[in-house]
């Protein structure tokens, strides 16, 4: 992404105001989500927009009211579309917001597998219009009901929850799905054949069931936890230091500045110096609701 990625726009606190609302997805749909999740944000006129990064994170589809950002993830770009879509990500997303409000659902592993029929690695760091890409376009109905202001936000929460009841399906993996994901989140791995071990599976399975349902090999996802739990801290703590949020699994700070240049395309003092009006307030906002902040990156771990 170049120099442009390391820009960061300037607009004052006072210029905007974001209000973020999260819904605790039935619990028939238990496992399957992040949150559903709806922001308002309004910029004050001549003061916008607002950039800013999302770290990398899983798949997910995001409806726009009003507007639509300009973001990119990778060497995948949008602008202007009211459905966007991702896959689950190993790199930040950068992105331009206008005044605008949005509906957003955040797909977990075993959402992925009950939601969509193609391999979650096919997806992976990707940002695409949601209504002509064959893998979300499915969802593509939710546009008309969740991009209409006219339409209360009751009424469009529950056409989420009807178009996932209508398309949810489970597996034959989701007892394996939920194991794999507790042992990522809880488990403190050192080594790939470990998560195997705690799994009860073969290497070699344990690959297979990540690259298809989780999006990665085992390996890269036991790195981007361990660099996600590091972030989510840093960023939720403010004042802190980079050597006082880094996750005890790193060896010292020059691994982790490595592994920071990767998932994040920057260095952490260039992150450091960014403003994160949008991912700031939206994180403070969901570690309030869900009271901790480890969920705020990655929810609780699925019962095993």
């Amino acid at each position: 992404m170049g120099d442009r990625a390391h820009t960061n726009g300037t607009v004052p606190p006072s210029a905007y105001r974001l209000i973020a609302e999260f819904r605790e997805p039935p619990a028939e749909f238990e496992g399957c989500f992040t949150t559903f999740y709806h922001m308002t944000l309004t910029i004050d006129p001549g003061a916008g927009p607002l950039v800013d990064y999302l770290q990398p994170e899983w798949a997910n589809i995001r409806f726009f009211c009003g507007g639509a950002p300009a973001a990119e993830i990778g060497d995948t770009r949008i602008a202007d579309a009211p459905f966007v879509a991702t896959g689950a990500s190993a790199l930040p997303c950068r992105f331009t917001m206008p005044s605008v409000q949005m509906w957003g659902v955040g797909f977990l592993p075993l959402g992925w597998a009950r939601f969509f029929d193609a391999d979650a690695s096919a997806c992976t760091n990707m940002i695409t219009d949601g209504a002509s890409h064959p893998v979300f376009r499915h969802f593509a109905g939710l546009t008309e009901t969740l991009c209409n202001p006219e339409i209360d936000r009751e009424e469009q929460f529950a056409a989420i929850v009807a178009a996932m009841r209508q398309r949810m399906r489970p597996t034959r993996d989701d007892a394996r799905i939920r194991r794999v994901h507790a042992e990522l989140v809880e488990g403190e791995h050192a080594a790939v054949h470990d998560l195997a071990d705690a799994c009860a599976m073969s290497i070699r399975t344990l690959e297979r069931l990540c690259m298809r349902y989780f999006g990665f090999a085992p390996k890269l996802l036991m790195r981007r936890q361990r660099f996600m739990r590091s972030l989510s801290t840093y960023m939720l703590q403010r004042g802190s230091r980079w050597t006082e949020a880094m996750d005890a699994l790193y060896h010292d700070q020059a691994q982790f500045t490595r592994e920071f240049r990767e998932f994040m395309t920057m260095n952490p003092s260039e992150y450091a110096a960014l403003d994160h009006p949008i991912l700031t307030s939206f994180m403070e906002a969901r570690a309030r609701v869900w009271g901790s902040a480890a969920q705020t990156l990655d929810p609780p771990a699925p019962p095993r």
